[in-house]
């Protein structure tokens, strides 16, 4: 199975003989399921700021990767984990001060009531995590997710991320909900669809004996087609799940640590109140660390009754990796320059859509923004190909985009959270040069 926008055996033949080689040799050593960005793969080998450079040198504006969001390498996480490095690494079975210090600064981040913190390597291991807890303090096993979630890859996370394509089977204890698609659905009738959906699939899930447990939602709906929805309309739904019992786990793994702006969480748009918050790709700029943030009772019912233990979960040098993209982030003020250039960008590109008839959708919040690609405004008929063909035009360019989406005709813009104007004028150029180039 392929993925949007990835590489596939079609376009070897474009490569040179060296490329092919490196390809062969990868595919060899590694199999079949690890999947490339673009029909000429990027051949990373240095990352500095906002770009990446290739094997010859040549660099690239990253506008996509939410994992070192404040900049590649950074100087500041790079030195605290050498720091760190030097001194101790090791799991959490003993006292260290360092895991207590950061996780006092990231619960300062968030409401007063969520204030427990346990940490995993990834994102999919919080969700996994957040998954037995919510199944455990309810004693249920349904849970809601929306239709093309995706919330990682263990076993059980799998199972809840359909995006992952066909081979996915959702298990008879899960039910999905339509994401928040404004432009399809229409902005007034989100909230309402949403709501209406979560109550048929609880009442789904008890009319077939399974006790409802948790609604898992991301923040942002990325791979559903970066579906920011109006501001509050999660609110009902998630009340309608919470008042049968159900754990709402917010899913913060990408729409968190300020990428949607002014706010540092991005269910917070919602004026939603989670029960378990998860995290992950950007909490250590690039070193592992993943984590939940709960109520306490939530939480302590769970650690009451199982002993938790992640043998790298925690370790003191991704905690310090940690404490310092909090501290990045604040000093840098990088909250402030997610919204301000987020919709710096958001202007820019909803301008080209007066030039460019094919982009029927541009949406975002702060620095996560998607541009639906269409081949009639009128039908809104999904132009997937040339959303392919955009983000290859964009490579070959020097500007790091992706796509998304069950339709596959949604470009995925994620910038680095280091972006400045001069950065976003760049991007928006090269998305403006692109999709004249797909005429």
């Amino acid at each position: 199975m392929s993925m949007v926008n990835g590489f596939t055996s079609d376009d070897a033949s474009r490569l040179s003989e060296a490329e092919r080689r490196l390809i062969e040799r990868r595919e060899r050593l590694l199999g079949p399921a690890y999947r490339l960005f673009y029909e000429r793969p990027l051949h990373t080998v240095r990352g500095e700021g906002v770009w990446l450079f290739d094997e010859q040198g040549r660099r690239f504006l990253d506008a996509y990767n939410n994992v070192a969001s404040i900049g590649h390498c950074h100087p500041r996480v790079v030195e605290a984990m050498y720091r760190q490095s030097q001194q101790l690494n090791t799991h959490t079975r003993y006292l260290q001060e360092g895991i207590l210090d950061y996780a006092e600064q990231l619960l300062d981040t968030f409401p007063a009531n969520l204030d427990r913190v346990m940490f995993t390597c990834t994102g999919s291991e919080a969700n996994d995590l957040a998954l037995r807890i919510a199944k455990q303090y309810t004693g249920g096993t349904g849970v809601i997710i929306t239709r093309f979630a995706y919330h990682g890859v263990t076993g059980d996370i799998a199972e809840l991320s359909p995006s992952l394509g066909p081979g996915i089977v959702l298990p008879a204890h899960v039910r999905t909900v339509r994401a928040p698609d404004a432009y399809r659905l229409g902005a007034e009738n989100v909230a309402s669809t949403f709501a209406a959906d979560v109550r048929a699939a609880i009442d789904d899930l008890k009319a077939h004996g399974i006790r409802p447990a948790a609604i898992l939602l991301d923040g942002i709906f990325s791979s559903d087609g970066v579906l920011p929805g109006p501001e509050g309309f999660l609110a009902e739904g998630v009340a309608l799940a919470q008042a049968e019992g159900m754990l709402y786990i917010a899913d913060e793994v990408q729409s968190g640590f300020a990428r949607t702006g002014l706010n540092m969480w991005g269910f917070t748009r919602h004026n939603v109140r989670p029960d378990i918050v998860t995290l992950g790709k950007p909490m250590g700029n690039g070193q592992p660390i993943a984590g939940i943030v709960g109520r306490a009772d939530v939480v302590d019912h769970f650690g009451k009754n199982m002993r938790y233990f992640n043998t790298f979960g925690g370790n003191p040098v991704s905690c310090a990796a940690g404490q310092a993209v909090l501290d990045v982030i604040q000093e840098e003020q990088l909250q402030q320059r997610s919204h301000d250039i987020g919709g710096y960008l958001l202007a820019g590109l909803t301008a080209l859509a007066q030039r460019h008839e094919m982009i029927g959708d541009v949406r975002g919040a702060g620095m996560f923004l998607g541009v639906e690609l269409v081949t009639d405004r009128a039908t809104k008929n999904p132009a997937a190909g040339d959303a392919r063909k955009v983000v290859n035009l964009m490579r070959e360019q020097g500007v790091l985009i992706s796509a998304a989406g069950p339709l596959e005709n949604v470009l995925k813009i994620r910038p680095l959270l280091a972006f400045t104007q001069e950065h976003a004028k760049m991007l928006i150029e090269a998305v403006d040069v692109a999709l004249q180039g797909v005429y």
